[in-house]
């Protein structure tokens, strides 16, 4: 991930084509340790494409994976998910109150006044 970083560090910069040096440098530059094989794969896998044309194409393929599994669960599950709202509301009841305990710990006086 973080040779991805330097890769769009360096486009960034308007360097349309960073070389493996100009990795390194960037990696270099934050104490990061830089891996050869995994620049030159990233470097063989962008060769020749435009940057942006792979971000949107990346954008599109998340676009497709499914991100709500609670939704099936729920759907599959009224009942369980009405038991589960009081046992909810109790924890926090219960929070509020340790919240209460914590301000009265105090004593009346600060360590900063």
């Amino acid at each position: 991930m973080k040779v991805v970083a330097a890769y769009l560090l360096a486009v960034l910069g308007d360097n349309t084509c960073p070389s493996a040096d100009d990795l390194k440098a960037i990696l270099g530059s934050v104490g990061a340790e830089a891996e050869d094989e995994r620049i030159e794969l990233l470097l063989s896998e962008v060769k020749g494409k435009d940057i942006t044309e792979l971000i949107a194409s990346g954008r599109e393929k998340l676009a497709s994976v499914p991100s709500g599994g609670g939704v099936a669960v729920a759907a599959a599950a009224p009942g369980a998910a009405a038991a589960a709202a009081p046992a909810a509301a109790e924890t926090k009841k219960e929070e509020k109150v340790e919240e209460k305990d914590e301000s009265d710990d105090d004593l009346g006086f600060s360590l900063f006044d």
